[in-house]
């Protein structure tokens, strides 16, 4: 008995892929046809049956129609991902090895009026016997091909999808785009269309990348987000939208531990606020930072860092060496430490990986360092703005983030590929200086918004007892310079008057 095509656009049902699921703003509207198109190797096979898992899973009847891949190289693809493909019916309409015999060739009739035919049969007979409420068609390239003109093929498509409509069946065409011209005619008769795209990296592996194009009556989530597969399935990262869960709340100061760090932030760094450490290589940039994951951490509150050119063991062996443990509160589950390797990790990845230890209620959030994090990125011109909606979503869940920067150079005028200064709320600047035949540190605060700070220089060292932080460095002029003057009793009486 055929049932009558759902009319609600709010009763959606899950892609089987959560991501995929958040982009669509909740999953497929039922009884409609989408069109699922890649170059091949972009995973569409495994989302379709990721789809069709979702649906055996509710207990619906589900339907995978082949006409490329047999069942076999299909199953094969299911035990890669450790998929267990029961409950799901898979029906492959392949031509017999007989097309190979020349005595078989058609020689009154184009084969395509001919298989065409034979296809359409095949794929109705088997609705007609299963009727099922999922259907995945795999792929469109081979009807295109055996329909010969765009006009036939597109009164193809649509008389599938009439008759899926009146079957109240969701129907998932699958596109390897291998045939010309085919994909725009599909896409203005689906519902909806998802593209994916592959995009080849220098170095490292490629990135990809999804893109809802069209979903009638639905406000999706637009612009291009980042999935990957892996041992499991799809998995697909929305791209964050900071705007959508703005709050306002008031903020309470974290302090670092250290008096005079404290006295020199006006108290500590704010709830929700970012805070950019720079300065040249050596100077105690990542120390600074693990300063605060320590403080927090012997709180009993959680911390996360994200580390991309330090190893894991390189990390905890140099907070050994300066008396910090970190080995104590990663055993406990209050630190968690991400190792990031930026020619495997997408954009959308990593912001997922930060946005979840947000989630899960770390204090303090640690990137080490925005140069690896522009690594990362495969087009650095958008950069500041991906960053600024990872700080944005942080900031609003009252995340303290530390961003390490390097800058060149090392004595004298410093310079940076990367300035995301005017992004963070506050900027703290360690620096070298020459005096007395040796190298010195200092660290200043240059940028705080959220209370008033200190505006001197003070001393900065890394003892093995930890971070210390000196008295006002008075007897200088021209510390940032790297080569000060000494200023004598005189002219330092001068310069307070």
């Amino acid at each position: 008995m055929l049932q009558p095509q759902n009319k609600q656009t709010d009763a959606f049902i899950s892609t089987g892929i959560a991501g995929l699921d958040s982009i669509l703003a909740g999953g497929l509207t039922k009884d409609r046809l989408y069109l699922l198109e890649g170059d091949p190797g972009t995973g569409k096979t495994t989302m379709a049956l990721q789809f069709l898992m979702e649906g055996a899973r509710h207990g619906e009847k589900v339907l995978y129609i082949t006409l490329a891949e047999n069942e076999v190289e299909l199953r094969a693809v299911a035990q890669s991902h450790g998929f267990s493909l029961e409950g799901i019916t898979v029906h492959e309409i392949i031509p017999a090895e007989g097309v190979l015999d020349p005595d078989e060739q058609y020689t009154v009739f184009h084969p395509s009026e001919v298989e065409l035919g034979e296809t359409n049969r095949a794929i109705l007979t088997q609705i007609d016997r299963l009727n099922p409420s999922r259907v995945v068609l795999d792929s469109l390239s081979e009807l295109q091909l055996l329909a010969a003109s765009p006009l036939r093929y597109r009164r193809h498509v649509l008389a599938l999808k009439q008759y899926f409509a009146k079957r109240a069946c969701t129907a998932l065409f699958l596109d390897d785009k291998t045939a010309v011209g085919g994909d725009q005619q599909v896409r203005s008769i689906a519902h909806g269309v998802i593209s994916l795209q592959q995009i080849e990296s220098g170095y490292g592996a490629e990135r990809r990348v999804l893109r809802v194009l069209k979903y009638r009556g639905i406000d999706y989530r637009r612009g291009p987000h980042d999935y990957v597969i892996v041992p499991g399935g799809v998995m697909a990262y929305p791209r964050i939208v900071a705007s959508e869960s703005r709050e306002l709340v008031r903020r309470q100061q974290v302090a670092s531990g250290l008096a005079a760090l404290d006295a020199l932030l006006g108290g500590g760094i704010e709830e929700g606020s970012s805070t950019l450490i720079s300065g040249p290589p050596g100077t105690g940039k990542s120390s600074l930072a693990a300063q605060f994951v320590k403080a927090v951490t012997d709180r009993r509150q959680k911390a996360a860092m994200f580390v991309f050119e330090e190893s894991f063991n390189t990390l905890l062996n140099r907070a050994d060496g300066i008396g910090m443990d970190l080995r104590a509160p990663l055993e406990s589950g209050l630190l968690e430490v991400n190792e990031i390797d930026p020619a495997e990790l997408s954009p959308g990845q990593f912001s997922h990986a930060v946005c979840k230890a947000a989630d899960e209620g770390a204090k303090v959030i640690v990137i080490d360092s925005l140069n690896g994090y522009m690594n990362a990125m495969p087009e650095s011109r958008f950069l500041t703005i991906h960053l600024r909606e990872v700080l944005t979503y942080l900031g609003q869940r009252g995340v303290v983030t530390l961003l390490v920067g390097v800058q060149q150079g090392v004595i004298g005028p410093l310079g940076s590929n990367l300035d995301v200064s005017y992004l963070a709320d506050n900027v703290l600047m360690l620096r070298y200086y020459e005096a007395g035949g040796a190298v010195h540190k200092a660290l200043s605060v240059f940028k705080k918004r959220g209370s008033q700070h200190e505006t001197t220089l003070r001393a900065f060292a890394i003892t093995n007892k930890g971070i210390e932080v000196g008295a006002v460095l008075k007897d200088f002029r021209g510390i940032l310079t790297g080569v000060p003057v000494k200023v004598s009793r005189d002219e330092e009486q001068v310069e307070h008057e």
